[in-house]
């Protein structure tokens, strides 16, 4: 059986629905938080059990019989408690008689990046592999889906995109595509023990995001880079909640420090066809 961590989440969603086309509904685990918000997934067939980062129990009980978990990295911003649920839950699917572990990381993580997910990511792989169990790691990229958040809604208004990723490049990836990527890994064979960069190219800049954004609107738009401390400023003044504000101040700092800079093959291979690109997304989202 497979079991799925965080699967009211997007990205478990998005993996769950690629899942159902190739395995049976009753073999598919979706771990939740609360059972009562995965009721759609207990319709069709999926099985439900209740699971909580912070009560490493539930997770001891939710992965039993359980051959496979994929273990979604949790979306808490505090880094210290990040680090203690990965590792709670890795430690209770161990000690559940789980053999394989697929882990969600993130691209080149680094306890000295800026990003303050990338230190928990990287604390996270290396008890994995430590712990014996066998690991797939995926680093994935940012999401694709992200853009129109970063750009802002008044883009095309004012034809202005300001962020703090200087010239900064990213091999974004729809999350969609990401959960089909999963999907296959957990339904396929010769993952044992790999690390696979989940970063499709090319990689772009906001430049590119700005000149694409004008290409399939017709509408001018330019990228103004600006400094992280301007971007927290502007983000207080529309009431951004302060641990958002230091995700999205990281976030920009790993661009401009290139960490996000990397394009693999992996990620097409892995999904079995082309991609989606920038140009095709920003079309779907702004085009007319």
């Amino acid at each position: 059986m497979l079991a799925i961590t965080g699967a009211t989440g997007q990205l478990g969603h998005a993996t769950i629905q690629a899942l159902l086309p190739k395995v049976p509904p009753q073999e598919i685990v979706a771990v939740v938080r609360d059972p009562q918000k995965a009721a759609a997934l207990s319709l069709l067939g999926v099985q439900v059990r209740q699971g909580d980062y912070n009560d490493p129990a539930s997770f001891g009980a939710a992965f039993q019989g359980v051959d496979t978990v994929l273990l979604i990295s949790t979306s808490e911003t505090e880094n210290e408690l990040r680090i203690r649920q990965h590792r709670q839950a890795i430690d209770a699917a161990q000690q559940a008689g789980v053999r394989h572990v697929v882990y969600t990381s993130i691209t080149n993580p680094s306890p000295d990046s800026r990003f303050a997910a990338s230190p928990g990511h990287f604390a996270t792989e290396q008890y994995l592999k430590a712990s014996g169990l066998t690991y797939t790691i995926l680093r994935n990229t940012l999401y694709l889906d992200i853009v129109p958040m970063l750009v802002g809604q008044d883009v095309l208004t004012s034809g202005k995109i300001y962020f703090a990723a200087g010239d900064g490049q990213v091999g974004f990836a729809l999350r969609d595509e990401i959960g089909q990527v999963l999907a296959n890994v957990l339904t396929t064979d010769g993952h044992d023990n790999q690390f696979y960069n989940i970063a499709p190219g090319p990689t772009y800049s906001f430049q590119d995001i700005a000149a694409t954004l004008n290409e399939v609107t017709g509408q001018p738009v330019a990228y103004v880079p600006i400094s992280g401390d301007d971007l927290a400023a502007g983000m207080r003044q529309h009431q951004v909640p302060e641990p958002m504000i230091a995700l999205l101040q990281g976030m920009a700092s790993a661009m401009q420090d290139s960490e996000f800079d990397l394009a693999s093959p992996t990620f097409e291979r892995l999904l079995g066809r082309r991609p989606t690109d920038l140009k095709t997304y920003l079309t779907t989202v702004y085009g007319k």
